[in-house]
């Protein structure tokens, strides 16, 4: 089932409500359970022959945390180091049959020219984010960190369904303590008023912007995947559509998520935090899925030894992290190498910092000229890693990145050209080239990118425009201090407010939301 479509908004999340709520006037344990079912029902609706799977890595992950809690508190910490690896094999294990059997079977045929052959595997929605949550789980009950928990609370932490298909990646700590307050399951006037605006803002931003500039993107890469090679203006075009299409979309499924839980009085993580207003590739991961970025930095970099042993195995380890977080997105050798590059990126600017911090280029890089060109070169990065992240194969990654170059040359639409006769002759001896036909499509192009590039940089992002209700909790660390927030005198007088215009501002991207579902489209980040 998805956020975006008329049976979530009009049919399973009202009733969802309303059953949580009156069961919880009379039983909060019972709205708990209630809630766990519907979690499930809503899984279940896009395949329900895996809700067993889910049951069954529910049951084990919370047997196991159980034990290893015991374990630890009773100082058995040799059962509990064994059990803890059992687990998280166990873990990884499904996630890698589910995930990356067909890609390693493929692999292993390239290179030794075998013909294995696994069958078609079915992917199920979400294993990365319930699988991730749960390693999470049990880790923090090695180190003592867990509680003794009610399984239904358990049960409602790994399958709410905000969070279930798409992230964010939850915290026990974070959520187990909302589930056993009594007034989580009592309506609160101020949530349902900030949530549904959260949610609203959220499906505007998935239907009618990210699905709006979709098809420029999926044009592009669809030739590219099709052997044919773009021009530079084409190649441009492509990828900064999708680059704002992937914001869009993740955007608004993060919003949806923390706008549709606060419903419920619970508060989730935050996810997403105007990634591209960071100046430097260390702040955009403060700021692209924070969540993800939490898990691999606490369970991860740390367990390889972070920065505690030198800075050459501290970069080694974040060339490691990145490289397991590319591969995490996807089962191909083009998330491979999109996480090196964030991992080569990461690498570059912490070496930027160690040489500015003991060298005059301090006082330089506090520069507005210097922070802008740090921004462009951070943008510049994170484009040509989304032409990895969004090819379906190597070879069509190439030739996008071919035309970006110019090495296709530039050609442009006879519509475009003819206003520019006069400089047609100078044009050609450059190599331009002028076609008939594509200009329409090149402009409207381009017009939405400029238009969702000045939504991105310009405008407050929703968590600020919400901020005062705190509807999330903040999980970004170690400053944001890098980042780019032009236009910030504007944040305090948009910020929301129980006013008539705000009202009407909401009921007015609701509405055009709704009319524009006439199609079913899935988030981009379900596929991971």
């Amino acid at each position: 089932m998805l956020f975006n479509s008329y049976p979530f908004i009009f049919l399973f999340l009202p009733l969802t409500l309303l059953g949580f709520f009156m069961i919880g006037r009379h039983s909060p344990r019972a709205a708990a359970g209630w809630l766990a079912f519907a979690s499930l029902f809503f899984y279940g609706w896009w395949n329900p022959a895996y809700v067993g799977l889910l049951l069954s890595s529910m049951l084990l992950n919370y047997f196991c945390g159980m034990r290893l809690a015991r374990s630890v508190a009773a100082r058995r910490h040799q059962h509990a180091r064994a059990l803890l690896i059992a687990a998280i094999a166990t873990n990884l294990a499904l996630l890698a049959y589910y995930k990356y059997a067909n890609f390693f079977v493929a692999t292993v045929n390239v290179v030794a020219g075998t013909h294995f052959w696994l069958g078609s595997i079915v992917l199920p929605l979400g294993i990365s984010f319930f699988t991730f949550t749960q390693i999470a789980f049990l880790v923090d009950a090695y180190r003592g960190e867990v509680k003794e928990y009610r399984f239904i609370h358990y049960a409602l932490f790994v399958t709410y369904f905000p969070h279930l298909i798409a992230g964010p990646i939850l915290h026990h700590k974070e959520m187990m303590p909302q589930f056993e307050q009594p007034a989580t399951y009592r309506p609160r006037a101020e949530n349902l008023w900030v949530g549904g605006g959260i949610f609203a803002i959220g499906l505007f931003k998935k239907v009618l912007l990210a699905d709006g500039i979709a098809p420029y993107a999926n044009e592009t890469f669809k030739a590219a995947a099709a052997g044919a090679a773009p021009d530079f203006l084409n190649a441009w075009g492509g990828v900064l559509a999708y680059t704002f299409q992937l914001y869009f979309d993740f955007s608004g499924y993060s919003d949806m998520a923390i706008g549709a839980a606060l419903l419920f009085n619970i508060r989730l993580p935050l996810n997403f935090f105007s990634p591209y207003k960071a100046a430097s590739i260390i702040e955009f991961w403060r700021r692209w899925h924070m969540t993800l970025s939490r898990f691999l930095r606490d369970y991860l970099y740390f367990a390889l030894g972070g920065n505690r042993m030198g800075p050459t195995r501290r970069y080694l380890n974040l060339l490691t992290t990145m490289l397991l977080g590319g591969l995490w997105h996807g089962a191909g050798w083009t998330f491979v190498i999109w996480g090196g590059l964030h991992g080569l990126y990461l690498v570059v600017n912490h070496c930027w910092r160690w040489l500015r911090a003991r060298s005059q280029l301090s006082r330089l890089s506090s520069s507005r000229l210097s922070r802008g060109c740090s921004w462009g070169i951070t943008f510049l990065a994170v484009v040509v890693g989304w032409v990895f992240f969004r090819a379906g194969s190597l070879h069509a990654a190439l030739l996008v990145l071919k035309g970006m170059t110019g090495m296709e040359g530039l050609s442009l639409p006879n519509g475009i050209a003819a206003p520019l006769r006069h400089f047609q002759p100078m044009l050609q001896s450059l190599g331009v080239t002028i076609v008939l036909g594509g200009g329409a499509g090149l402009v409207k192009n381009y017009l939405w990118i400029a238009a969702l590039m000045s939504v991105a940089l310009a405008l407050p992002n929703t968590f600020e425009l919400f901020e005062r209700y705190k509807p999330a909790f903040e999980t970004r660390f170690g400053g944001s201090g890098d980042a780019i927030r032009p236009f910030s005198q504007w944040l305090h007088a948009l910020r929301w407010k129980p006013t008539p215009a705000w009202a009407c501002a909401i009921a007015l991207v609701t509405l055009l939301a709704l009319m524009s579902l006439d199609r079913i489209s899935e988030f981009l980040y379900f596929q991971f």
